[in-house]
């Protein structure tokens, strides 16, 4: 984890917070549009939030919390209890959402969903792609940094619910041309919308919570782990995940729903049942919601 401080808090819209942290030894990991971090809070949760501020601003990371009232305890104490001052630790960026290179760009926000699609959209612009922006809201005060897409005039359509309805994504990918790629992120309602309306080879979506899906009933299975020597049997009851940390292995934790991609672990043998909704790349796992086809895995721990 790297040691940030939170230099400054601000409202950006209704119940949305922008917090700009500053490394506190040095510059910060580089990133690129799209990625996210894990931020450990002061109340012992960990949560992940997009970056959304200036990739060549080294010394600061930009994210924005939206008050959830349903929270977990997460927005909650960002919103209530964290002040500047305070050091946080933060992990090294990680990015399942990068900006696919071309000279066309769509990019769909639904509310706090801006802010991956923030730092897509300007470098998208600065590279010298054709992009445009729809920024979709229920009001205007609920949408975060609504305001400075002002500067980017016709290139940002904002929609507000309340007052134009939702927009017909299908209309809007007519409208789009077959070198456009499409990048998404915001509810799950608005996600499925765009699956339904752009064709799936020029489609990247990001997303705040898995898709419910039906997977074959869990086996039982044993995880061989090579660096260790031990062998972790996973009931069928048990996580993965849960099995490893109960064997003593420590092993990095955010979303335990397949959707932050914090637990990566390295397949070195054996055939995973992947069940994540970041896309494992070839040779790894999400132990959180992953299991094995096989009757066993042998793991690089």
């Amino acid at each position: 984890m790297q040691r940030t401080i939170l230099d400054r808090v601000e409202p950006v819209a209704d119940d949305v917070l922008s917090l700009v942290l500053r490394g506190a030894d040095g510059p910060l990991a580089p990133w690129e549009p799209g990625a996210h971090v894990d931020v450990a809070l002061p109340n012992w949760l960990v949560r992940q939030y997009s970056l959304c501020g200036d990739p060549d601003d080294r010394e600061h990371y930009r994210i924005a919390v939206r008050h959830d009232r349903l929270s977990r305890g997460g927005s909650e104490y960002v919103h209530l209890f964290l002040r500047p001052g305070r050091e946080v630790p933060v992990s090294v960026p990680r990015n399942h959402f990068p900006l696919v290179d071309s000279p066309e760009h769509l990019f769909v926000a639904g509310g706090i969903g801006i802010t991956p699609i923030l730092p897509m959209f300007r470098a998208a612009l600065r590279s010298g792609s054709d992009a445009r922006l729809v920024h979709i809201g229920r009001t205007r005060e609920s949408m975060p940094f609504s305001r400075s897409l002002r500067r980017f005039g016709d290139r940002v359509r904002i929609v507000v619910t309340d007052v134009d309805g939702r927009p017909d994504l299908t209309e809007l990918a007519e409208e789009t041309g077959p070198r456009t790629q499409v990048h998404c992120c915001g509810p799950a309602s608005m996600l499925d919308a765009a699956e339904s309306a752009f064709p799936a080879d020029r489609l990247h979506v990001e997303r705040f919570r898995p898709v419910e899906r039906e997977f074959a009933p869990n086996t039982a299975f044993t995880a061989h782990c090579a660096r260790s020597g031990r062998a972790v049997q996973v009931p069928a009851g048990e996580s993965l995940l849960d099995a490893l940390e109960h064997a003593g292995h420590a092993i990095p934790t955010g979303c335990r729903e397949g959707v932050c991609g914090s637990c990566e672990l390295r397949v070195l043998a054996g055939e995973p049942e992947h069940r994540d909704d970041i896309g494992a790349p070839e040779g790894r796992i999400y132990p959180c919601v992953s299991r094995a086809v096989s009757e066993q895995l042998v793991l690089d721990l």
